[in-house]
């Protein structure tokens, strides 16, 4: 797990090596143990290391294969680097490091940039090959680690995060206003622009190649999400059957490393079930909780704190056990860090992730993570429901479109949007058609029945909210030196959660077919009171962790900001969002800002989301486009 970056100039320009040094420099947190360059003319690539496998110098980046063909700088962890590493010793390859560095730079050597699809793990490469003077850059199946690119025209600049290109004299920070529109749309970007103009997150599973005759980048996509291949033979017991071992498997696999591993827990299911199968394999396990102070808390985020059940499965299962608890004032303290280790904007209230990796990294140095079991195994059943019953696919985009506009529906942007951004921004609707693309992307998807348009559900979910998460995860986890795996992202259990049948991950499908959706009113109650989600895993994990956790409804992890926004920390959103100096009124209308922040206050709707990226967008502007210093 680290930091890379790089730098190609396509006009044969040789690099200059302190814009190389500098913008490794500013990734020293995502690898605070040691750094590495590499220069060919006009290629230069370099490396910020957390040591995680082989902690001494053998495993040091960049690295080049035995016999001097490819250079790679590499930020990941492939999970089964040692049977791959087999395969390459029975071939004559030798091997000086026991890292899995090694492995993918002689794959290189033998298979060429195809063998990056043979990974399971996560991963983003910049990988140089001195034979056809090219450089490649890719990322893993899932998009765990974020690969940036920004292109001129004359030159590559490449990086786990947009805070390097800043060190470059030919990058220049400019605010995206489509991007912002998409945002504001989703509170997520489902295309791979960034608010940041020109700059590029490569795509999860794309390769893209670059040689001095390149005119522009163009992505080879080399994996997609299938669910189209469900296994209707399939028996409820043998889907336990097989989630349950491949859930253990997983979790072995991503347990192999040369520093101390914990596990977050939480009071749900996901990060219970890991834990319940690491602490089976490490004596007084690592875990980790955030708990929220409730003593100003009403109404539905009364439940929000979930420390006593985290505490009741450390105890099952006898870890050692760590706490942290929020309060309303963290949020002031940590949100331009949050913010400044961000960049790349995306989905929910994140700082209390912030500030749970800060709790970790004192302990360990990685840290395994539930995110991924609700995407994969059906664990938002009200949200398909409100499209399942759809009678084309006309109807399910219009209904999922309007579900998805998490933030400002398109009718209302022109009260949102000054006239400075409406002038800027290609569509205002275009929205519309972004999330489109997204299924449209994959032309096996059908809309006839209930279970396709779940599945559709499934696809499209885990290629945008489960993504944005992923980014979130890594941020704020490297912020703090800290790594994080996730075991329902392993490629076996992943392949196979695909085949599994959509009545064996929704428990009561049959039953919610029967409700009268003419009774609309009626029919959302139902839908509100159903939580059948991950049927198949819950029966699958039973014997591993108390059954009142396997039976609880489920809870995201989020700290009671509805509250928190009507009481404490009122005050400092309106000092932030709400004077003379808020920069960011250059492009969000005041008037709209002082609006939704009243609503809030008075009770007459939540707009915590909405807030919260109100917040977060203005500490965008201070720090990215005013260059407002941050204590990191």
């Amino acid at each position: 797990m680290c930091g890379i970056v790089g730098v190609f100039n396509l006009n044969g320009e040789a690099v200059d090596e302190g814009v190389l040094k500098r913008m490794t420099d500013s990734l020293i947190h995502r690898g605070p143990d040691g750094e590495g360059k590499f220069l060919d003319g006009n290629l230069g690539i370099a490396h910020r290391r957390l040591a995680i496998l082989d902690l001494s110098d053998a495993g040091l980046q960049p690295m080049t294969s035995r016999d001097g063909s490819w250079v790679i700088t590499f930020n990941g962890c492939i999970y089964n680097y040692k049977e791959l590493r087999e395969e390459l010793r029975a071939q004559g390859h030798s091997f000086q490091s026991s890292t899995d560095t090694e492995v993918i730079v002689e794959g290189l050597s033998r298979y060429g940039i195809d063998f990056l699809e043979r990974l399971n793990g996560m991963f983003a490469i910049g990988a140089w090959s001195v034979e056809e003077k090219a450089l490649y850059l890719s990322r893993d199946r899932f998009g765990v680690k974020p690969l940036y690119y920004y292109f001129d025209g004359v030159t590559l600049i490449f990086s786990s995060e947009v805070k390097a290109f800043m060190q470059h004299p030919k990058f220049k920070v400019q605010l995206d206003f489509d991007s912002l529109n998409e945002y504001f749309t989703f509170q997520n970007m489902f295309r791979n622009r960034t608010l940041f103009k020109d700059v590029v997150l490569l795509p999860q599973a794309n390769t893209v190649r670059m040689d001095v005759h390149s005119t522009s980048v163009k992505h080879k996509s080399w994996w997609d999400y299938d669910f189209s291949k469900v296994d209707e033979n399939m028996s409820f017991q043998e889907s336990v059957l097989e989630t349950e071992r491949l859930m253990k498997q997983s979790v072995e696999r991503q347990m192999i490393s040369d520093v101390p591993v914990g596990s977050y827990l939480s009071g749900g299911m996901d990060s219970g079930s890991i834990t319940a199968i690491a602490s089976s394999h490490v004596p007084r396990l690592s875990t980790f909780t955030c708990g929220f102070d409730m003593s100003e808390v009403t109404g539905r985020e009364a439940n929000f704190d979930e420390r006593r059940d985290a505490e009741m499965m450390a105890n099952h299962f006898k870890t050692e056990h760590y706490e942290q608890v929020i309060n309303a004032g963290d949020l002031s303290w940590s949100l331009p860090r949050v913010v400044w280790h961000l960049e790349d904007l995306r989905v929910g209230m994140s700082y209390p992730n912030y500030y749970i990796s800060r709790l970790a990294s004192k302990f360990v140095k990685v840290c395994l993570q539930g995110t991924g079991g609700d995407e994969l195994f059906g664990g938002y059943p009200w949200r398909y429901y409100h499209v399942f019953k759809s009678v084309d696919r006309k109807e399910y985009f219009d209904l999922y479109y309007s579900f998805w506009q998490r933030l400002v529906q398109d009718g209302d942007k022109t009260n949102l949007f000054t006239e400075k951004s409406l002038s800027n921004m290609s569509d205002i609707n275009e929205p519309r058609s972004v999330f489109e693309r997204v299924f449209l992307f994959n032309d096996k998807l059908k809309y006839d029945t209930p279970e396709e348009h779940i599945q559709n559900s499934l696809y499209f979910e885990i290629k945008t909210f489960l993504h944005g998460l992923l980014l979130v995860g890594d941020k704020l986890s490297m912020a703090n030196g800290l790594e994080e795996r996730f075991p329902f992202l392993d490629n076996d259990l992943a392949d196979f959660a695909q085949k599994i049948p959509v009545r064996h991950k929704l428990g009561q499908l049959e039953e919610m077919k029967k409700i009268d959706e003419n009774i609309t009113k009626k029919a959302r109650l139902r839908y509100r009171e159903f939580d059948d989600g991950k049927t198949v895993l819950r029966k699958a994990m039973g014997d591993f962790i108390p059954k009142s956790i396997i039976d609880r409804k489920k809870q995201g992890f989020s700290a009671p900001d509805e509250s928190w926004y009507r009481g404490e920390n009122l005050k400092y959103i309106e000092d932030l969002l709400l004077k003379k100096d808020t920069v960011s009124s250059e492009y969000v209308q005041p008037d709209y800002v002082k609006s939704i922040v009243r609503e809030h206050m008075e009770g007459k709707a939540n707009h915590r989301l909405l807030i919260w990226s109100f917040l977060n967008f203005e500490w965008w502007c201070r720090i990215f486009l005013e260059g407002e210093k941050i204590d990191a």
